[in-house]
């Protein structure tokens, strides 16, 4: 009996090295993720410190557009993605009643793959001949005439694509064939719905890339000439390849973050979501029209006219769905008796920091303006507001919500709200400026800036700082909760049964025989 308990629990480093358990696999992710936020976040930080005047002062210039490069992967695939695919193993199992996820070993091995990964895109920034100087896009010409740093990013893209690949075949294989009896589709938790949908996006792109890197790397040392005019190659082949895979990928960024939102806004609201059905089609159609705007990213390349005009209407179009589903959220708060836990602080402040992102997204897709906003801070704005203001936003928010049930203690609710306001104070310092200093014309990727913008760069980079240390207490949280705090109950935001999943805190270890008590 006891060494069947041992096969069951196994200890030490053994059980983090070889687990198969999709809450053990689930932490891992989230630990990777929060290690790799705190690698990037640096990296922010070193970049708007260089940007806090004009003139050269803490990084050499080429370090810089290094440094900007690996920032954007490490938040991209280092950060959001693992996060999301941490509470996917988490929660997916238990919300749809399975005992774990379907291809355990698997599991296990889409996570070990990112930490290599992670190496090798961090060290490229200190090989011989200097880091993947293309920013995160790594246009050609740039990233064909870099140092050996490129072919560590390269070989580092390749492996996040593997992890993320598997993780979502799993994601895919387990919810289509390990619900419980009587979960249907149309009863599945929002969030398992957005990971389903988001799990085939990236089957359908990520190939895509590694094909893009893939003929950057050939081109850089086996004399091929894809994206090199001399060659009879076209560099803005290397962008439509790029975009395609692009564009969808933002929504990877942000539709798992839009299931956390429908998770936790009707818990506080203490109503059902408004409209589960609308929000179920609306992210349907959203990863659909993903596939159909990838070179609204290149209305500057020189495209004919006809084409601009297709991506910029159906662009446009994506703002639909998207606004469908803010309308639904807001419908769920709509005369709800509301409290403002810190999960509901980061899910309303997700919401409305998104929806000025969606806003600032919209005047990009409009053909003509966007030679004016093009490879502007506007965009760097745009983006941030998206992506740390809905999918970073959403990760904090999915902390506070689910730790008490992970852990079975409470976090401290004073300590987490202090961490929510200096975020957003921070964060809207740091970036809100951004739109103003791109408007006036300031490029983006830059080491140095003319005289007049000197103002706004030092509100952005105090804002970012502000931001930057923010987080150091919600490390602090996050560790104090895991060590203690009060006991959680079964049912731990009180006053909101039958609208959260009812399961003991912690859960037990495997999920077996504990289908949550749906509602």
């Amino acid at each position: 009996m006891a060494t069947a308990h041992h096969d069951e629990h196994p200890s030490g480093l053994g059980r983090w090295l070889m687990t198969t358990n999709h809450k053990d696999i689930g932490t891992l992710y989230l630990l990777f993720a929060l290690v790799m936020f705190f690698v990037g976040g640096a990296m922010a930080l070193v970049i708007r410190a260089e940007l806090f005047q004009p003139g050269l002062q803490v990084v050499d210039p080429h370090f810089f557009n290094q440094m900007t490069t690996v920032h954007a992967l490490v938040m991209v695939f280092g950060v959001v993605m693992p996060a999301f695919t941490g509470l996917a193993n988490w929660l997916i199992p238990m919300m749809i009643g399975a005992p774990d996820m379907a291809l355990p070993r698997l599991n296990n091995w889409s996570f070990w793959l990112l930490p290599p990964a992670a190496t090798l895109l961090i060290i490229s920034l200190f090989v011989p001949g200097g880091g993947p100087a293309g920013g995160w896009t790594l246009y050609p010409p740039l990233s064909v005439q870099t140092g050996m740093g490129m072919d560590f990013t390269i070989l580092s893209v390749h492996l996040l694509g593997m992890s993320s690949i598997l993780g979502s075949i799993n994601i895919i294989a387990t919810i289509l064939n390990m619900r419980a009896p009587g979960m249907t589709f149309m009863k599945m938790p929002m969030f398992v719905w957005t990971w389903l949908i988001t799990a085939y996006l990236l089957l359908a792109v990520m190939p895509v890339l590694a094909g893009a890197v893939t003929m950057l790397l050939t081109d850089r040392h086996f004399g091929t000439h894809f994206f090199d005019a001399a060659g009879g190659g076209d560099p803005v082949l290397f962008q439509h390849v790029f975009w395609f895979f692009g564009h969808p990928e933002v929504y990877i960024l942000i539709l798992p973050a839009f299931g956390v939102f429908s998770q936790i806004i009707p818990t506080f609201a203490r109503k059902p979501l408004f409209g589960y059905d609308t929000m179920v089609y609306a992210t349907a159609s959203i990863a659909f029209l993903s596939f159909i705007v990838w070179a609204h990213h290149m209305y500057t390349v020189g495209m004919p006219l006809a084409g601009e005009l297709f991506f910029m209407y159906a662009t446009m179009l994506i703002a639909v769905p998207t606004g469908v589903k803010v309308f639904n959220w807001i419908a769920t708060m709509w005369r709800g008796s509301m409290t403002f836990e810190t999960p509901m602080l980061y899910a309303v402040a997700g919401v409305f920091t998104f929806t000025m992102g969606g806003l600032t997204g919209l005047m990009l897709s409009i053909a003509p303006a966007d030679f004016q906003y093009h490879d502007t801070y506007f965009v760097v704005a745009h983006f941030h507001y998206t992506i740390f203001g809905g999918s970073v936003l959403a990760l904090m928010g999915a902390a506070y919500y689910w730790l008490p049930k992970w852990t079975g203690h409470m976090y401290n609710e004073r300590l987490g709200k202090w961490q929510f306001w200096l975020t957003m104070i921070g964060f809207h310092l740091a970036f809100f400026p951004q739109h103003f200093l791109g408007l006036a014309g300031m490029p983006r990727r830059i080491p140095d800036y003319a005289l007049q913008f000197t103002e706004f760069n030092q509100w952005s980079t105090v804002g970012a700082f502000v931001m930057g240390f923010a987080q150091l207490l919600l490390l602090y949280i996050v560790v104090q909760t895991i060590r203690s705090g009060r006991k959680a109950g079964a049912k731990v935001w009180e006053g909101a049964e039958g609208l959260e999943w009812t399961l003991s805190s912690p859960p037990p270890y495997h999920s077996f025989a504990v289908a949550p008590d749906i509602k």
